[in-house]
């Protein structure tokens, strides 16, 4: 099953699904840009919309604690126009753990992780279906991210979530994989967040060897790395048949990433990226296991783990 805001769903009711996004984030404790705070909520249903019109079904919501989260906005949301919503537990990277958690250790991380996934997050009764995005700095994992990591990888092994990882730049990827399967998580239990962003191919191979999911996840970011070079390294990795382990998405964080302001929107895989695969000659089969089929598997909740 499924963990939604709305309750727990099938996978086969999953849909077509943007694998890592957020609708209801504040960046700007540490970014001071106000272009970093999604709070307009009428905005969020009109971007969903269109999201919803172009045929997606599903939305991974990766705000955590610390970065503006806000479930009872996402059961509103999800309400309102009908997209299957899955919130979190977790932290992200320093600097943006809040400072009550800056000292904690692994074992601290799990408590409150296992607790706000039996009990629900923030005070309330919606239960968290991912944790995430906890992540890693460019090129270091600094102690408190390796406490994170470590404690989201106990929590994992509890509650039989999977968990989805921020890689800064797409980098350390492998090292995650390293500290998250030591510790006894499941490679179907994980996500590799933000690999699209690393243009070394050989740490990218590597990830995937190990059996986990990537996140080719921040989709339409050229002013990191254009678009035709994630297609590039994309359809090499189907042709070395990893497609079944491939999430797609475009992390959307910002006011100017939206429709109504001039950007994109969260249709933006399905409107621009997936015709222009179709143009390459990618199979349906396979657009349909990069959409439908990979995130339904990646975000069920492992029952043989609890």
């Amino acid at each position: 099953m499924i963990q939604t805001v709305r309750g727990k769903i099938k996978p086969e009711e999953f849909g077509i699904c943007a694998a890592h996004e957020h609708l209801s984030i504040d960046l700007s404790r540490i970014k001071g840009d106000p272009d970093t705070i999604l709070d307009d909520e009428q905005g969020m249903i009109d971007e969903l919309t269109h999201f919803y019109k172009a045929g997606g079904c599903s939305l991974i919501e990766l705000t955590n604690e610390g970065m503006g989260r806000n479930v009872e906005r996402l059961v509103r949301l999800s309400e309102k126009t009908s997209v299957h919503i899955v919130t979190c537990t977790g932290f992200y990277k320093d600097p943006f753990i809040p400072e009550f958690a800056m000292q904690w250790d692994r074992e601290q991380f799990a408590e409150h992780f296992v607790k706000e996934s039996q009990e629900g997050v923030d005070n309330t009764r919606v239960l968290p279906g991912v944790i995430g995005e906890i992540g890693t700095s460019v090129h270091e994992i600094k102690p408190i991210e390796k406490e994170l990591i470590m404690g989201a990888a106990i929590a994992a092994v509890e509650t039989g979530l999977p968990i989805s990882t921020h890689t800064s730049l797409g980098t350390l990827g492998s090292e995650q994989v390293d500290m998250l399967i030591g510790y006894g998580v499941d490679t179907n239990q994980i996500i590799i967040g933000h690999q699209d962003l690393n243009s070394n191919k050989a740490e990218v191979l590597e990830v995937l060897q190990s059996g986990v999911y990537i996140g080719f996840d921040t989709i339409g970011k050229n002013n990191y790395r254009p678009d035709e070079e994630r297609i590039e390294f994309l359809l090499d990795f189907i042709e070395r048949g990893y497609h079944r382990q491939i999430l797609l998405s475009a992390d959307l964080t910002r006011k100017s990433h939206w429709k109504k302001h001039g950007g994109p929107g969260y249709d933006l895989v399905l409107h621009n990226f997936i015709p222009k695969l179709r143009a390459r000659r990618v199979s349906d089969e396979i657009i349909q296991d990069l959409l439908v089929t990979n995130p339904a598997s990646a975000f069920s909740i492992k029952e043989q783990n609890r």
